[in-house]
């Protein structure tokens, strides 16, 4: 073999390698994300609540995107607004329904740049058994940090908004403003992601 070839044969080995070494995993660190959402309520006021535990798992790739890819499960039953007796309707059939759909769901089927430190990611969203395609407007993940435990974090944002009836989120009553529940609910998921070991990134 001549000196070029074995150059280029070692070049074509080790682009692969190099590839699978710019996507890193993480978790989602369920202690520091937080799930929630707004809703218009007598279409005069907005209601805010969240969802206690969220978890997850993700791939980022700084040097192309579109080889990252993340999901996310939300305890359904964890839903507070600081309201009790909201709570119980909101976990009931007439909403979210827990007893049979225990969680919501995203995993992501496309990541797309769209600017310094922000991404579309878009994805499948299945609430109360019913998917649909969403875009979610990313901001991150940072620069990795080290904890005081020496794990490697990163922190992102992400909203997105969905209409509540295209997933059967349908209870509402009229009054002559208008619903009493809005139809438009916002979302937004502020958390970290910790670093996965070396090994199980490689999976």
């Amino acid at each position: 073999m001549t000196r070029l070839a074995r150059v280029l044969a070692a070049a074509v080995l080790a682009t692969p390698t190099l590839a699978l070494a710019q996507a890193a995993g993480y978790d989602i660190d369920p202690a520091h994300t937080v799930s929630s959402f707004t809703v218009k309520h007598l279409v005069i006021s907005t209601v805010r609540g969240e969802f206690g535990k969220t978890t997850g798992a993700a791939v980022f790739d700084d040097k192309d995107p579109s080889r990252s890819s993340v999901t996310a499960t939300i305890d359904a039953a964890s839903i507070n607004t600081r309201v009790e007796q909201r709570d119980t309707h909101l976990k009931s059939p007439d909403f979210f329904d827990t007893a049979k759909y225990p969680t919501l769901t995203f995993k992501s089927t496309k990541v797309e740049k769209a600017g310094e430190g922000k991404y579309k990611v878009t994805g499948d969203l299945t609430i109360k058994g019913t998917t649909k395609s969403v875009v979610l407007d990313v901001t991150g993940p940072t620069a990795e940090i080290k904890d005081p435990w020496g794990n490697a974090r990163r922190g992102f944002a992400a909203t997105t908004q969905i209409n509540r009836k295209d997933f059967g989120l349908n209870w509402s009553k009229m009054i002559e403003a208008g619903p009493v529940v809005g139809d438009d609910v916002k979302i937004e998921i502020d958390g970290e992601l910790v670093k996965q070991a070396a090994k199980a990134a490689a999976k």
